[in-house]
């Protein structure tokens, strides 16, 4: 069986920077750890740091603890977040990815000069919620192209658009068509507003991916299942290989998958460990 594995799969700078760090803490000897949320979308890596004592809280908790650290994650969170930290005199690292802290920045200054604010991404995604956080007025996030296709400026704003960091690209530039053919009576959209704030790891690997599955008969598409980048990149690699499957680990692998396959293709999101990426490319050479 012949398989090519993407050279981008795996963890990208963001999220490998936030997993060391907590390790780090855990050989300091800091006591106790707390993640706003799981460090990453992979099960794997949180059970683990779950048996050394990294504990996982959400933003109510926060009210309730005496002491610790608390570990902001790649995905960042908002304004509010930060002063209940504060005000309730919590240690804490921020490991939030430079890409998001970069659109924290874009929103917080556009909102201020009145602008409002459209978010391509998913409104449920912690990152989105973080971005949300830094928006200083009212603000729109669009997940599709029925959401974008309805949406409605407020009369008289000027728009600043910008994307969570792991949006599929191709949808990005669909979804910019859809509200630049739109015709607004009393607002306005300048090209100079439309900021492709994408980071350049998830481009690249989207790209990657696209390559790949079109050239295999079995694509597979490792990472958890609540990782946001590994779904897109699913989803793209779908469009171009019908034969594409969403797996966690090895486990996940079945005959069927490469029934008259000679050739499979393997690529991960960005919270997915280089360990399980290896046991599945073994896996499939040997087993398959």
């Amino acid at each position: 069986m012949k398989v090519k594995v993407a050279k981008t799969a795996g963890f990208c700078f963001g999220v490998k920077r936030a997993v060391d760090k907590v390790y780090q803490l855990i050989e300091q000897g800091v006591q106790p750890i707390y993640t706003l949320g799981p460090i990453i979308h992979n099960e794997e890596v949180v059970s683990d740091l779950a048996d050394r004592g990294v504990q996982v809280i959400e933003e109510q908790d926060l009210d309730t603890l005496s002491g610790g650290t608390v570990v902001i994650r790649s995905h960042g969170v908002g304004r509010e977040v930060y002063h209940k930290l504060e005000t309730n005199h919590l240690d804490y690292v921020d490991v939030t990815c430079p890409f998001v802290l970069k659109i924290h920045r874009i929103v917080e200054k556009q909102s201020r000069a009145g602008k409002h604010i459209v978010i391509f991404g998913d409104p449920d995604h912690p990152e989105v919620k973080g971005i949300c956080g830094w928006c200083e007025c009212a603000h729109t996030v669009l997940k599709n192209k029925e959401d974008t296709e309805q949406f409605l400026p407020p009369e008289g704003k000027e728009i600043c658009v910008v994307s969570q960091t792991t949006f599929n690209y191709n949808k990005f530039k669909e979804l910019v068509e859809i509200l630049c053919k739109k015709r607004y009576d009393n607002s306005v959209l300048n090209m100079g507003d439309i900021l492709n704030t994408i980071c350049n790891a998830t481009e690249e690997r989207q790209k990657e991916a696209q390559n790949i599955a079109g050239e295999v008969d079995t694509m597979l598409v490792i990472g958890g299942r609540h990782s946001s980048n590994t779904q897109k990149l699913f989803e793209i690699c779908k469009e171009e290989c019908g034969n594409t499957y969403y797996i966690q680990t090895p486990v996940d692998l079945d005959s069927e998958m490469f029934h008259h396959s000679s050739y499979v293709g393997i690529t991960a999101g960005a919270s997915t460990p280089k360990k399980i990426i290896e046991e599945v490319q073994e896996h499939v050479r040997i087993e398959f």
